[in-house]
């Protein structure tokens, strides 16, 4: 079976979703990319985490080849256009639950899920990592 759409930006709105229906606030982990024109500042490991409630952006568009928002970043509106395979994961912050994706190869056009913690320093852009033993478990 030759499948056309990637599972991936199903999975992102169904964890959106399931954010806000418990009123979760909904983070994704972006690989930081040039053409997303985001301060260095908010780049950490090559890896921009990005606060996606309806409080935080305008907009949102999640379809099945980007994830395109208006934020403000230090106070200037700005159009964020993110491609399918920047997206590493989406998860809430208050539980610290979510899904990440490899962004290597993928696997009959499905890509690896891992089932993910992580840990939010404050509702800013900014992610830090506790060099903890990771928690994450592959589903196939």
């Amino acid at each position: 079976m030759n499948l056309n759409n990637s599972t991936k930006p199903y999975l992102i709105r169904s964890i959106y979703d399931w954010c806000i229906d418990n009123d979760l606030t909904p983070f994704i982990s972006v690989k930081a990319i040039s053409s997303l024109g985001i301060s260095s500042e908010y780049i950490n490991n090559g890896e921009v985490i990005l606060n996606i409630s309806s409080r935080s952006v305008q907009n949102l568009i999640i379809n099945n080849d980007i994830i395109c928002f208006l934020a403000r970043f230090n106070g200037i509106s700005k159009k964020i256009e993110i491609p399918m395979n920047s997206i590493k994961g989406i998860f809430a912050k208050e539980v610290n639950q979510g899904i990440m994706f490899n962004l290597g190869k993928k696997n009959n056009n499905n890509e690896n899920l891992k089932v993910a913690e992580r840990n939010i320093v404050d509702d800013t852009l900014t992610y830090q990592s506790k060099n903890k033993k990771s928690n994450l478990r592959i589903i196939k």
